[in-house]
């Protein structure tokens, strides 16, 4: 029965990311202006779990969270920001699938359950230039309802509603 045990036990850790994965990262960042990169720029990253530093291009490791990590550069006349959101990483689901709600919980709260994209470029503009706008949500398509309906061709030998007879 003990054997049982540790082996349930075991088989419910192996998923958990906050024992089998890391609770950082390494994050690479460059730097952009006008489809050129631009390097010795100074980048601030930051989330509720902490901020970090990296000059460009360059890797910083960063803390994980649930939270996006937003980034701020400037280089004498530009600026240019970035937001990173983070995704479920494959061990928090094996943690779902196996240890359930206090596993998935845990890893939400340390992070390790979670990834940023492993590098970002952030675009430079000139200071005092507006970001460039975010595109709008594509407009859902079009439905049809029950009380539009398209008109249908008669078929020989069946009669179609508002259709000459």
């Amino acid at each position: 029965m003990k054997n049982l045990i540790i082996a349930a036990a075991a088989l419910a850790l192996t998923g958990c990311a906050s024992i089998t994965g890391n609770k950082a990262q390494p994050l690479t960042v460059t730097t952009t202006f006008e489809n050129k990169e631009i390097a010795g720029v100074s980048c601030t990253l930051s989330n509720d779990a902490g901020n970090w530093t990296v000059t460009t291009p360059g890797t910083a490791t960063v803390n994980k969270s649930t939270a996006a990590l937003v980034i701020n550069c400037k280089q004498d006349t530009l600026i240019g920001n970035s937001s990173l959101e983070s995704s479920a990483n494959v061990n928090v689901w094996g943690n779902i699938i196996v240890g359930g709600v206090i596993g998935y919980v845990v890893d939400r709260q340390t992070g390790a359950g979670f990834d940023y994209p492993n590098t970002v470029a952030v675009a430079l503009r000139p200071i005092g230039t507006p970001a460039a706008p975010v595109a709008p949500a594509a407009a859902p398509a079009a439905r049809t309802t029950a009380t539009e309906t398209a008109p249908q061709a008669a078929v020989p030998g069946r009669a179609v509603a508002g259709a000459p007879l």
